[in-house]
């Protein structure tokens, strides 16, 4: 029985920091929200209002040293808001982000609009608040999906009981819903609700339908409700949200490939052994069969899961960059090496991730001294190598999870499922070794990520292999997940 990783994000908010602003209460916003809409403003009235009016529309955020460290304007955040009575404190995780140096798109149920309008977060954003994407003056058309894949992180706050329910059963009747399907970012989500509607059994399953789906959940605070209840269910504060979500954008957005020393621990307790680099077969005493590995994705795993919390064990066989820090490496050279140094470490891990180049073939006779240059040709004899991660996956032990990589240079997605399929695998990364400017001996790569049971294939675009790492690793946690929710299908996997 291996742990689960909830990928609930708590974050405590110390008497040091404190976030200051004029909407501290829903008087204030209600205000502000009646003074945006008392007549038609156009762009020049509201950015007058915005300067002219700084108090009102300025939060004096006294973020934490940590969040100073990870800002970035190149970060591109989308921000639902639904319609619960906390709808108006989104306004201050609007600017908080910005504060962090996020460009902010703002997106509105149509519910959220009774509670403020959205000309407030249009003044703010400077941007078109998008609340029916088929209104006559919205400027895209088909908004859902452009709007949600060209971001870094969507984050929902508040979630109401009524969105819970429809992100966590794939509704989409309206255009968060839909942005919400249409994401290929990592999501945060906020909930905010009654107590008692927080603990209904109902709104307990769609949380951890979500949770398995690899959504972020920023617990709710305790404290009184608008309707006097007193429990949780209060949105989190304004603050905490910010943190949270520059953790999540500092491990796993498009624009950095580094991580903060707070960055999620959602792989703590997972012990992972992964391969890295290429094999050396040796044909006589100087030459040998190898390939172009450098090592760097094997490598960028480790030092992903190792920030994740995770204990990273990595066999390396020939790598032309260093290994990170904070990890055990075990080095070999040939095929043979690996095969006996996984077998000695495999017992031990929860996942194995098989990142190395392993040589196919190897000649059938070593010679004892150099092969001279004696004749025009000559034959070698090959012989195949032994198949690490076929014999890792037939001995798997309940509850490890098995992902291999499959560097191909013609149909990639192909060779790739047949790989998953007849090695049962839960992953392979399809990798085509052919681009010039991703694969073997570069800086970036861009795979597809198949998964079992799901016959589309995840494709990432061209990106650093860091943060490559950190979406393969994304989709383990939720495999994670899906086993602890049932259990029976990883048992199922294991006698295929």
């Amino acid at each position: 029985m291996y742990p689960r990783h909830d990928l609930n994000l708590q974050v405590g908010l110390q008497s040091n920091r404190s976030i200051e602003g004029t909407l501290a209460h829903e008087a204030l916003a209600s205000q502000l929200s009646g003074l945006a809409m008392d007549r038609d403003y156009t762009q020049e009235e509201i950015c007058l209002h915005c300067t002219s009016n700084s108090a009102v529309l300025h939060f004096h955020f006294k973020m934490t040293e940590g969040n100073d460290e990870i800002k970035s304007s190149e970060r591109r955040v989308a921000l639902g808001v639904a319609g619960g009575i906390a709808a108006y404190k989104a306004i201050e995780v609007l600017r908080g982000l910005q504060r962090a140096g996020c460009e902010v798109r703002v997106a509105m149920t149509r519910h959220a609009c009774e509670f403020i309008r959205p000309l407030t977060f249009r003044a703010l954003s400077g941007s078109y608040v998008i609340v029916d994407d088929y209104s006559p003056d919205n400027p895209d058309p088909i908004a859902h999906i452009t709007f949600s894949q060209t971001i870094d992180l969507f984050i929902v706050a508040p979630a109401t009981a009524n969105l819970l329910a429809k992100l966590a059963n794939g509704i989409a009747d309206d255009f968060v819903t839909s942005t919400y399907l249409a994401c290929t970012a990592p999501i945060l989500v906020a909930p905010a609700m009654n107590t008692v509607m927080l603990q209904h059994p109902a709104t307990q399953r769609n949380l951890e339908k979500l949770r398995a789906d690899g959504v972020y959940i920023i617990e709710p605070d305790e404290g009184e409700m608008a309707c006097g209840t007193i429990g949780p269910g209060r949105l989190s504060h304004p603050e905490a949200i910010v943190t949270a979500a520059l953790e999540i954008l500092s491990q796993t957005g498009r624009a950095t490939n580094g991580l903060s020393a707070g960055s999620l621990m959602d792989l703590a307790g997972e012990r992972i052994l992964i391969t890295a680099g290429a094999t050396r077969e040796p044909i006589d005493p100087v030459r040998f069969i190898s390939n172009r590995s450098s090592g760097r994705m094997g490598f960028a795993l480790a030092e992903a899961a190792r920030a994740r919390g995770a204990t990273v064990t990595v066999v390396a066989g020939i790598t032309t960059v260093s290994p990170p820090s904070g990890v055990r490496v075990l080095a070999v050279s040939s095929a043979e090496e690996m095969r006996q140094a996984v077998a000695g470490e495999i017992y031990a891990a929860t996942i194995f991730i098989g990142a190395a180049a392993v040589s196919d073939y190897r000649a059938k006779e070593k010679a004892d001294t150099k092969i001279k240059k004696l004749s025009h040709e000559i034959e070698l004899k090959l012989e195949r190598t032994p198949d690490i991660l076929g014999e890792v996956a037939q001995s798997r032990s309940n509850g490890q999870i098995i992902v291999g990589f499959a560097a191909e240079t013609n149909d990639s997605l192909l060779h790739a499922r047949e790989k998953l399929i007849g090695k049962n695998l839960d992953a392979v990364i399809a990798n085509d070794v052919s681009r010039k400017d991703a694969g073997f001996d570069s800086e970036n790569n861009s795979v597809a990520i198949l998964l079992r049971d799901n016959p589309s294939p995840i494709e990432l675009p061209l990106m650093s292999k860091l943060e490559v790492a950190h979406r393969i690793l994304n989709e383990m946690v939720k495999l994670r997940h899906a086993t602890a929710v049932n259990p029976s299908h990883q048992s199922k996997v294991a006698k295929r």
